[in-house]
């Protein structure tokens, strides 16, 4: 307790002799981090809810300066929808053009594009976070790093030797140091200190298919946390997982499969903040017709936001969802009905104040990209029903967050109220309370 509270406690029951007290904890820093209170994310001492999008791709095109108005443009055009979660790579392993061409040397045009991604991100208020590295081949993943320690000697069985081999690990333990302690050339901050970065999250998509177990996944993941939180106190952290359960709930699974991970052991870990689910039934159930794949969604949903509220307690954010236009029989109603699925259900849970706290589709693209499109893409400026329904319920999901930030301001505490009147602010009262304020100085 700080001395002004040990004093103004003392002299309480002379300057409010009717009023009856209890200690109050302190107000929460509003210093711009996201941070968890129970299972809410908070912002500025506020529940925050908000939906959001994912674009892989910023870091790589924001590398060639030329090439930067796109991320500006998606930047403000997500804005504009009302999308305000921003995920993205900050890992490119492996390869003349990559962030790390090998392990611990970094490029530093591809290090100044991330650069320009975070401070461009601050600039239009979207927080973002920031994945280490693939689970998949793409932009070099676990499988790079497994090649890497190949080449210095090491034995290894296979791209999940990630998990356990020393050297890979300390390969990545490397990586993440150097990503969170580089200084923003463009702002002069720390990453670790950059409020503009909403989370970390450990890897993209993690699979461990050569222990169904989970053992691998939950021992990685603990001491990759403890890792990361010894050298950042300021971020959250996540772990990437795409919701997958362990083996003894798999039948919760597309198709029952275990894929090495553990939805509800992997979030219990103490460091993770928050959980994640990415849902893509028409992935995962190929074979079925879209009305099976939507039951599937809204039972894949369900599960985790129960399971989420009345287990992990803590908060659960959807941070990848989509359907490809690539698939046989698609049309764009099916894509509309998976986003509303998915966006109806967050904001039945997040207006009573629950769990779920927002949703990111994939992926978000601005026009002249071309290249990147993979069939799930959604240019936020080309008019369609589905552009329509992202920007009406994620409208609505933030109206949801300025809810709880009225109620946060009505309710000021009764003693600042009080400090607030005639009767407080005149006469004897007054001045014992301002010879208090003084001691304390």
């Amino acid at each position: 307790m700080t001395n002004l509270h040990s004093i103004l406690f003392l002299f309480s029951f002379f300057l409010f002799p009717q009023q009856q007290w209890c200690l109050q904890p302190l107000p929460a820093v509003e210093d711009g981090f996201v941070r968890t209170n129970g299972a809410q994310f908070t912002l500025k001492g506020a529940p925050f809810y908000a939906n959001g999008f994912n674009a892989y791709w910023l870091m790589e095109v924001a590398s060639n300066p030329c090439q930067r108005y796109k991320v500006t443009s998606a930047f403000r055009e997500a804005v504009r929808s009302s999308l305000v979660i921003g995920r993205t790579w900050a890992f490119s392993d492996g390869g003349s053009n990559a962030l790390q061409p090998s392990p611990g040397v970094y490029n530093e045009n591809m290090f100044q594009g991330l650069d320009f991604v975070i401070s461009e991100g601050g600039k239009f208020g979207v927080k973002l976070i920031l994945s280490l590295v693939n689970n998949f081949n793409d932009y070099g993943g676990k499988d790079q790093y497994v090649q890497w320690a190949k080449e210095l000697g090491q034995q290894m069985q296979n791209e999940d030797s990630f998990f356990t081999n020393p050297m890979v690990k300390s390969f990545f333990k490397d990586h993440i140091k150097t990503i969170l302690t580089r200084r923003n050339t463009i702002t002069g901050v720390l990453y670790k200190d950059d409020p503009t970065i909403m989370a970390w999250e450990l890897m993209n998509e993690p699979r461990c298919l050569s222990d169904n177990s989970g053992a691998t996944i939950q021992n990685w993941t603990s001491e990759m946390a403890c890792y990361l939180k010894s050298i950042d106190g300021n971020h959250l952290l996540e772990v990437g997982l795409e919701g997958f359960y362990g083996t003894s709930l798999s039948q919760k699974n597309p198709n029952n499969l275990p894929h090495g991970t553990d939805f509800i052991a992997n979030n219990q870990i103490p460091e993770v903040d928050f959980a994640t689910v990415h849902s893509y039934p028409d992935q995962w159930l190929t074979n079925r017709d879209n009305y099976v794949q939507l039951d599937f969604l809204q039972q894949w949903i369900h599960d985790h936001i129960e399971d989420t509220q009345n287990i992990l307690k803590k908060p659960v954010l959807f941070t990848e969802f989509g359907k490809s236009w690539r698939q046989p029989g698609y049309n764009v109603s099916q894509k509309d009905q998976l986003y509303n699925v998915v966006y109806s259900s967050i904001y039945r849970s997040a207006r009573t104040g629950g769990v779920a706290v927002g949703g990111l589709f994939w992926q978000q693209l601005v026009q002249g990209m071309d290249s990147y499109k993979d069939g799930y893409e959604v240019i936020l400026t080309e008019p369609s029903s589905t552009v329509s329904l992202i920007y009406q319920q994620s409208k609505k999901l933030s109206a949801t967050h300025k809810r709880f930030i009225a109620k946060k301001r009505h309710k000021a505490p009764k003693a600042k109220r009080l400090m607030q009147t005639n009767w407080f602010r005149s006469g004897f009262r007054k001045k014992v309370y301002d010879r208090i304020i003084k001691l304390t100085l």
